[in-house]
């Protein structure tokens, strides 16, 4: 295996953008113009292990399952979060083999469908506030909330949204055989949209679950297996940022884990935004990480240099 492992967490936007309808075609362009850093910091010698979010893909599936529902059995969101897994997974995949083959790099690039346990005794179960899918009009989700029995909730006075249960992730069932393409010097696309999440029963036999798993968590818990050295995710601000979008906001250059700890409890980093990203930083840093980088998909190349970025290490 080589000495640098670096996890790239593909935000939202490499596959669907603002103001897109998110088409297939306009996923597979957004991802090609995604591949910029990825295949620099391959050139720069590192192993390489791509996650992604799904959210957007996994609502559309059950819209149609449900639009579909006289017609064929309806599916379970694990099941979506499988289907879906697997299809960005080829996206990115060929997108990827494509760019290599024209830079010269011979890899393999695979994508491993991958199951990620969540503890079933998390708290939760029982407390679904992670959104997923479209925004609904009060009447859409009127209908969703008693028709589907869905948990709706009002997001970012945006619109409604489907809410759904967020365990935190545990641990990563298919850890070794992402090992084993690391050693073979290829690239594994492992735990899209945070995995498709599984408890383990009494027996020891593994069973899905009607939860998501939120795609930065998931990424550190993989990043702490292969023991990776770095943990870069990618969204659409240069920087993580206090105040953000406030007159006083500030964007966050060198930070250490106990001032992101500090911002954290101020509250600085909503749950739903920034702040999974800085706890999946502050998780991977604390189980032996060197660093965490939060940054936007175009500036992978300045961030690795230590020009941009939010870089988080456990101390300076």
């Amino acid at each position: 295996m080589k000495d640098r492992i670096i996890v790239i967490a593909l935000g939202g936007n490499a596959l669907i953008r603002e103001g897109q309808k998110g088409t297939i075609a306009e996923q597979f362009e957004n991802i090609r113009k995604s591949l910029d850093g990825i295949v620099y910091c391959l050139k720069q010698g590192y192993a390489v292990i791509i996650t992604h979010g799904n959210g957007p893909q996994v609502g559309n599936m059950l819209l149609m399952s449900d639009a579909g529902r006289n017609q064929v059995p309806e599916l379970t969101l694990s099941i979506c979060v499988a289907d879906t897994e697997g299809a960005i997974g080829y996206m990115i995949q060929q997108s990827l083999t494509n760019r290599l083959r024209k830079e010269g790099i011979d890899r393999c690039v695979v994508t491993v469908v991958t199951q990620v346990i969540v503890d079933k005794h998390d708290k939760a179960f029982s407390n679904p506030t992670k959104p997923i899918g479209p925004f609904f009009t009060k009447e859409e989700a009127e209908y969703f909330r008693q028709e589907k029995g869905w948990h709706i909730v009002e997001d970012s006075h945006r619109g409604y949204r489907r809410a759904v249960a967020s365990p935190n992730p545990i641990g990563i069932v298919e850890e070794r055989a992402i090992k084993k393409l690391l050693e073979a010097g290829d690239i594994a696309i492992a735990a899209g949209g945070g995995g498709i999440p599984v408890v383990m029963r009494e027996d020891g036999d593994l069973e899905g679950v009607d939860v998501v798993i939120d795609k930065d968590l998931a990424s550190g818990i993989l990043a702490r297996g292969i023991k990776a050295d770095c943990l870069m995710m990618l969204t659409n601000v240069e920087h993580a940022f206090l105040n953000f979008k406030q007159s006083n906001e500030h964007a966050l250059g060198r930070l250490t884990i106990d001032d992101a700890k500090k911002y954290m409890k101020e509250g600085h980093f909503p749950p739903g935004s920034m702040g999974p990203k800085i706890q999946a930083a502050i998780n991977f840093l604390d189980w032996g990480g060197r660093s965490a980088i939060i940054t936007s998909l175009d500036k992978v190349k300045e961030a690795l240099q230590g020009n941009t970025g939010t870089i988080m290490v456990k101390g300076l």
